[in-house]
């Protein structure tokens, strides 16, 4: 946004008076003819020439000179109006299960695993300042993207994320939590979080869960836990080579007893999710819960612009004079 002011508005109004009365003096001072005619009744017929039609010229460019100079004077400014985000952005850490056990297919039309990547996007999306990263765990855990601003690339990485199978198979939850200890523990962030999203208990890995936990506290990170799944059972896809696809009954297997410990020791709060719904409504509250502060700090930026007036004005005044004693001279 864009700004204008006079610095120095007082002098250059004292200026202006002063202008003011000396043209009033000049033009109330009667002058005497200096050459004198009986009658103008010859004139009459005679059509004004160029110089009588612009006799009053030299006069109004002094004039409108004065009035710049005296704008110069005020010392004009332009300024730009800037605004400067003050803020210190939540380190968060979204940290998602990808043991085959995501592939459940409870959270219709959709397995857990797709409708929890659609509900961190759109958390992620919902985010500002903020260094996000984002680790993964099955059997073992690694870090799919570093802390970083760039949503984009987190988002891109977010969509390729699969489900583990095989050897890579299984549930480590502590292993999970303590990576994204890991990322978070140097970070400067006014706040660290780990949002820690889970359909099973753990049964890999070299750290257990409330080992995990206790690294979190050590380092003041505060853990959402969030149980995913329906109560009772549900149904389990398998891809026969011979029969296609179908379906098994198996049984809800949430730890949520060690979930509620880990966040209770760190400050946190535990969730279950039951469905697609549930899931969504679970972020937006943590959303809500972990919101940046941002303050503004608005400042102009000033430039002197004395310039466009004082030299334009010292021209008119020029050609008035110049005017006034070679093409528009008037006889005393």
């Amino acid at each position: 946004m864009t700004a204008f002011r006079f610095a120095s508005p007082l002098p250059a109004a004292v200026l202006l008076a002063l202008v003011g009365v000396l043209a009033w003096y000049l033009l109330r001072r009667r002058r005497e003819a200096t050459l004198l005619f009986s009658g103008t009744t010859p004139f009459r017929g005679q059509a004004p020439g160029v110089a009588v039609r612009l006799r009053h010229l030299p006069a109004v460019l002094r004039l409108a000179g004065l009035l710049l100079l005296v704008t110069a004077l005020a010392r004009p400014q332009s300024g730009h109006r800037e605004e400067e985000v003050l803020t210190e952005g939540i380190d968060i850490a979204l940290t998602l299960d990808i043991s085959g056990s995501m592939r459940t297919e409870d959270f219709k039309p959709r397995n857990r695993l797709v409708v929890a990547k659609d509900v961190v996007a759109q958390f992620v999306r919902g985010r500002r300042n903020d260094l996000i990263g984002l680790v993964v765990f099955a059997g073992n855990a690694y870090t799919r993207c570093p802390l970083t601003l760039d949503y984009g690339v987190l988002l891109g990485l977010l969509d390729r994320v699969d489900l583990a199978s095989g050897e890579e198979d299984g549930t480590a939850i502590g292993m999970g939590l303590a990576t994204a200890v890991a990322r978070l523990k140097e970070a400067k962030g006014k706040s660290k979080v780990v949002i820690l999203l889970t359909d099973g208990r753990n049964n890999r890995g070299q750290i257990d869960p409330l080992s995990g936990a206790r690294l979190a506290q050590a380092f003041g990170i505060k853990v959402y836990t969030v149980g995913v799944g329906t109560e009772g059972e549900a149904p389990y896809p398998i891809d026969d080579p011979i029969q296609g696809r179908r379906y098994i009954m198996v049984q809800a297997d949430i730890d949520e007893k060690t979930l509620q410990a880990i966040a209770a020791a760190t400050g946190g709060q535990y969730f279950r999710a039951t469905d697609a719904r549930a899931l969504r409504t679970i972020f937006e509250k943590i959303d809500a819960m972990e919101k940046t502060e941002v303050r503004v700090r608005g400042f102009t930026r000033h430039a002197e612009a004395f310039a466009s007036f004082l030299y334009p004005g010292a021209l008119l005044i020029l050609l008035g004079f110049g005017l006034r004693s070679t093409l528009l001279r008037k006889l005393p």
